[in-house]
């Protein structure tokens, strides 16, 4: 007896309503949600980059369309370490911004439910899958660095959200959570996250972290979102961070570094520019006055400019062609017109002197039975009686008939 298919469990929200869905720009969000299609939603993402700030904005409505909104999310972030052949897949940056993004757009849908409606959604079904798939993440963190993430790391991010959005933060020690934040400072979600995991008290350690890492301006930014300006003054810890740019590395630093890096003015122009923007985000100018720093920068690069003129002097030139070819050919002229111009002065500018003009000088050429010419070619020799008139000779000594100067012998 073939059993009957049961219809699928019925969604802990109530669907969206067609007039709901009609407002959507890409009604096709709820469409894909629905029928938990996960490769096409990815799909549909990374087809319309160019909307993306729209497409974020509606996903949360489109979510409510799915038969298990928190499931479904689960699955799409699955392939976050996602290998092709062993090796990072060239669309797997794109894919984990996604996941990110989609995670962060099941945040905002659950703020706008009631809680009961939440733990419909995270029920504890959907929690102990988080918690498997945070599990099976979990050790590939320990292998990060923390200063080649510079503060970035969609990694970290995606751990960090995970855990945020499924409310699983009970089933990790927050030592392991918070030395994960370091990771993600300069990510703009960084100080939400941490808030929503309960990780604000930590945040003097982190800053410390940062501070000693050479990070101070992602401690300016953590002071003034967790509000300790007064623990970790602004404007000391930017002085401080010019201060640390100024310095020539060490020879053991510096091989770990890249040439820009190496570079002192390079570094110093970095950081007075991240310097001034931290200022007039924060509104500090009252207390650090960017004018210095502003023209400071014009100090830098002048001097930059000018050790690359002396640089481009410095190096060999090569050598012009010379007129006889010698040295090299010389360029090809394309330019019609040039040509043209370059043509009609050419009579003018290389005309011989009026001294060395042809005319009716006499030149003697013996007659002789058998000329030099006229055995080198192979051809009779030219016999020429004395009264014979000849044209002019050119300077290879043959005649040219029919010219009236004569020729004297």
């Amino acid at each position: 007896m073939v059993e009957e298919e049961k219809p699928p469990p019925p969604s802990p929200l109530p669907p969206p309503t067609p007039e709901l869905i009609s407002t959507l720009t890409n009604p096709q969000l709820a469409k894909l949600c629905q029928e938990n299609d996960v490769a096409g939603l990815h799909q549909f993402i990374s087809d319309n980059r160019k909307n993306l700030a729209t497409i974020k904005e509606e996903i949360p409505v489109a979510l409510r369309a799915a038969v298990d909104p928190g499931g479904f999310v689960l699955d799409s972030v699955r392939g976050f370490y996602d290998l092709v052949d062993g090796k990072k897949d060239a669309n797997l940056l794109g894919q984990r911004r996604t996941c990110i993004m989609l995670m962060e757009c099941l945040s905002v849908m659950l703020g706008n439910l009631d809680a009961g409606f939440v733990s419909r959604v995270i029920s504890e079904n959907v929690k102990e899958r988080a918690k498997g798939i945070a599990d099976e993440w979990k050790p590939k963190l320990d292998d990060l660095d923390l200063d080649a993430s510079n503060g970035n790391s969609l990694e970290a991010h995606a751990f960090l959200q995970l855990v945020a959005t499924f409310g699983i933060d009970s089933c990790f020690v927050k030592e392991d959570l918070i030395k994960l934040v370091p990771m993600v400072a300069r990510r703009r979600q960084a100080a939400d996250l941490c808030r929503f995991l309960g990780l604000s008290e930590k945040m003097p350690g982190v800053i410390d972290v940062l501070v000693n890492s050479g990070r101070h301006i992602d401690a300016v930014n953590l002071a003034f979102a967790f509000e300790l300006t007064l623990q970790f003054s602004p404007v000391s810890l930017l002085k401080s961070y010019l201060t640390e740019a100024r310095r020539v590395p060490s020879p053991t630093k510096s091989g770990n570094l890249s040439p820009a890096q190496n570079d002192v003015t390079e570094r110093e122009l970095s950081a007075l520019k991240a310097v001034i923007k931290c200022i007039e985000e924060h509104k500090l100018e009252d207390q650090y006055p960017v004018g210095p720093l502003q023209k400071r920068i014009l100090q830098l690069e002048k001097a930059k400019a000018d050790k690359k003129r002396a640089t481009e002097v410095a190096k060999p030139q090569p050598k012009r062609p010379r007129a006889n070819g010698i040295a090299g050919y010389a360029p090809r002229n394309t330019n019609i017109a040039a040509d043209k111009n370059l043509y009609s002065r050419m009579t003018d500018r290389y005309a011989p002197p009026s001294q060395y003009v042809y005319d009716n000088r006499p030149y003697g050429y013996p007659v002789q039975a058998d000329t030099h010419m006229g055995a080198y070619m192979g051809t009779p020799a030219y016999n020429m009686g004395p009264n014979h008139g000849h044209g002019h000779y050119f300077a290879t000594g043959v005649p040219v008939p029919g010219c009236l100067y004569a020729l004297r012998l």
